[in-house]
């Protein structure tokens, strides 16, 4: 009888503990459970805040843009908007936590790519050879062969026929690679997707620490017309044959002084040595209608983005494109 007694005594033992064990086990999974829960729930209100700024910040760019458009038609890069971090809030300045930071560039002093291609589906022919002369530019290393593959490439591309033009690329060269896809035929709906034209490598879309990439340089967006005042020197040795880096710098200098009068298309013929240049009439302007926003809130190390094309009319502003990271 004590023999069986002992041997309930040890089964009840083992019992007990294994119960222990199993209870302790739970409440570990449930704390941590908890504890996890929390951090998320944590997470995602930072998450909701560090949006909020970044869209107060986004609207405040909204309306600098719309305040600078019933100024004047013209624009240059010395108005508030072109002024890096213009619009910047540090903690408890607005915010009781975090703040933003908001950047805003002239989408308008950028080649606009989907211009290449007119709506009959054939080469502008002014908007080619501007492209052709940035391409042709010593700092991308390109050939003149690579130059004429990639523009006909990306017309192709954008071209709503599924004819290959030249040294181009259709349904025929996208459906034969190991991961095939068709040729779009129609604009560039994002500027990323350049990446898919045959031609386009990324080292040339975003550059590297020897050379500059041509995404810096190129919009989608657009009326074909490029802003004199803000397009970078790489852009305006672009309009013209005529125009080297010595001539360049001396026009970065002349729209650098706030002096000078920038509203007439032509001011850059009173810059020295430039008298008898023509850039191409048709294509440049003074003032910018198509923008790109970029708008950081942040909360310690915490950030978010919201990164917008808008375009400004005469009394609004539309949103043509957003993104959240």
């Amino acid at each position: 009888m004590r023999s069986f007694i002992r041997k309930n005594e040890g089964v009840a033992l083992i019992l007990t503990i294994l119960i222990i064990s199993i209870v302790v086990s739970v409440t570990l999974q449930f704390n941590k459970s908890m504890w996890s829960n929390l951090h998320a729930a944590s997470n995602m209100a930072d998450a909701v805040k560090l949006r909020c700024i970044a869209r107060s910040g986004f609207n405040g760019g909204l309306a600098a843009l719309y305040e600078d458009g019933l100024s004047d038609n013209t624009d240059t890069l010395h108005e508030i908007w072109a002024v890096t971090g213009f619009l910047t809030n540090s903690e408890s300045s607005v915010f009781e936590e975090g703040g933003f930071h908001v950047d805003i560039s002239d989408l308008s002093g950028r080649i606009q790519i989907n211009q290449l291609v007119d709506k009959e589906g054939n080469y502008n022919d002014t908007q080619k050879l501007v492209f052709s002369r940035f391409l042709s530019l010593p700092e991308f290393g390109l050939e003149i062969e690579d130059i004429e593959n990639i523009m006909d490439a990306i017309k192709d591309w954008i071209d709503s026929d599924g004819e290959t033009t030249r040294f181009g690329a259709e349904d025929s060269y996208y459906q034969s690679l190991e991961r095939s896809y068709p040729c779009k035929n129609g604009p560039l709906e994002f500027l990323e997707e350049l990446l898919l034209v045959r031609g386009i490598t990324r080292e040339l879309f975003y550059g590297s620490a020897e050379r500059p990439g041509i995404s810096s340089f190129i919009s989608i967006y657009g009326d074909g017309k490029i802003n004199i005042n803000t397009a970078s020197s790489m852009v305006i040795r672009s309009l013209s044959d005529e125009i080297d880096e010595d001539r360049v710098e001396e026009i970065i200098a002349y729209r650098g002084d706030e002096k000078n009068d920038l509203s007439d298309k032509t001011w850059y013929k009173m810059v020295p040595g430039m008298a008898g240049v023509t850039m191409p009439d048709s294509i440049i302007t003074t003032s910018s209608n198509y923008f790109n926003i970029v708008s950081e809130g942040f909360k310690g190390k915490m950030k978010k983005r919201i990164y917008s094309a808008v375009m400004r009319q005469q009394r609004s502003i539309k949103i043509l494109s957003w993104k959240v990271e």
